[in-house]
């Protein structure tokens, strides 16, 4: 007698999953797995009618890669985080120079905050605005500052707090740059708290301030330093040197030379002492990793804020050069920001 033939084993459950792929009983749809619907065009109202400004999006990969890489590194560990050194920056001290808490309360000001939560908006419908800024509050910072009281004294009392840290650290450190002055002027300089800094410690220096009309305007005459109301686009008061700290960021590169040349026709030749002293950061200049960091970082605040921009040192050599200036120095280098003299 023959051995019976063995047929393969076919599992129930294959037979029942043939069974439903059949053309009578399809597969049923899951949510998961259904199309995406195609893009629907926007309505001709809603076309984009401009793109950002160029390289806009490229400007987002140095601060996240930095970011990333900052981070994989702080991995692994365990335990708990001790809070650092920097904070006691944050705690107000009776005289307000060392504190750096009224900058960071208007940085976090809604003004400034909301623009940069409206990012993704201002990329896909950019309509020729220049800053996330303008989009979301019809104009740029200067002419909001005109028209809000409250984010203007914010806004003032921030920049006068960091006025008062760095100039603490830039007269002990590059006091040599303001000696054998006669006169200064410190354009941009808000409430005075750097040039009145600068007067405290050099009271040969006669300094002034030139700013807006709505920043300037209330303040008290007498003291050590004159208040000017005026633009800078304009007119700079003569004076042996100028100074410009955390201004130039604010601006394009077009704008940067017309306020440089303003400073260079308000200053005399190099051999009696004309300078510009410029204070913004270099980016690159600094041999720590947290200082590019926070470089870059605020390339990009300022690309969503004003539409300035942070510069390496080649940057900021075609600038002085396009301006008509004829040599520059990086004199210190101090965190992330550089102090520079630039000569006519």
């Amino acid at each position: 007698m023959e051995p019976p033939v063995r047929l393969p084993q076919i599992h129930v459950a294959q037979v029942r999953r043939r069974a439903r792929h059949t053309r009578r009983h399809p597969p049923p749809r899951r949510p998961h797995l259904r199309p995406r619907p195609r893009h629907r065009a926007r309505p001709p109202s809603r076309q984009t009618s401009a793109a950002p400004p160029p390289h806009a999006h490229a400007r987002f990969l140095p601060p996240l890669h930095e970011a990333d890489v900052r981070s994989r590194r702080r991995r692994g560990g365990g335990g708990f985080v001790r809070p650092h050194a920097d904070v006691r920056l944050l705690v107000d001290d009776a005289g307000g120079r060392r504190s750096l808490a009224p900058f960071v309360r208007s940085m976090f000001d809604p003004v400034l905050m909301a623009p940069s939560l409206r990012l993704g908006d201002w990329f896909k419908e950019a309509d020729g605005i220049a800053t996330p800024f303008e989009a979301l509050h019809g104009s740029n910072i200067w002419g909001v500052t005109s028209r809000n009281p409250e984010f203007n004294a914010a806004f003032n009392e921030g920049m006068a707090a960091d006025g008062r840290f760095i100039m603490d650290v830039v007269v002990r450190k590059c006091g040599h740059v303001f000696r054998g002055l006669r006169s200064l002027v410190d354009v941009g300089g808000g409430t005075g708290a750097a040039a009145r800094a600068i007067a405290e410690a050099f009271p040969d220096v006669k300094c002034a301030v030139l700013d807006l009309p709505q920043v300037v305007q209330e303040l008290p005459a007498d003291g050590p330093v004159e208040f000017i109301a005026g633009s800078m686009f304009e007119r700079v008061p003569p004076a042996d040197a100028v100074m410009l700290k955390w201004v130039l960021h604010d601006w394009d590169d077009e704008d940067c030379v017309r306020i440089l040349r303003r400073c260079k026709e308000a200053i005399p030749p190099r051999e009696p002492g004309g300078k510009v002293i410029v204070m913004e950061p270099v980016i690159g200049s600094s041999p720590e990793e947290k200082s590019t960091g926070a470089q870059l970082f605020i390339d990009m605040w300022m690309m969503i804020q004003a539409g300035g921009r942070e510069r390496d040192e080649l940057e900021w050599r075609k600038i002085f050069t396009k301006a008509g200036f004829s040599d520059y120095k990086i004199v210190a280098t101090l965190g992330f920001r550089s102090v520079i003299e630039v000569y006519p």
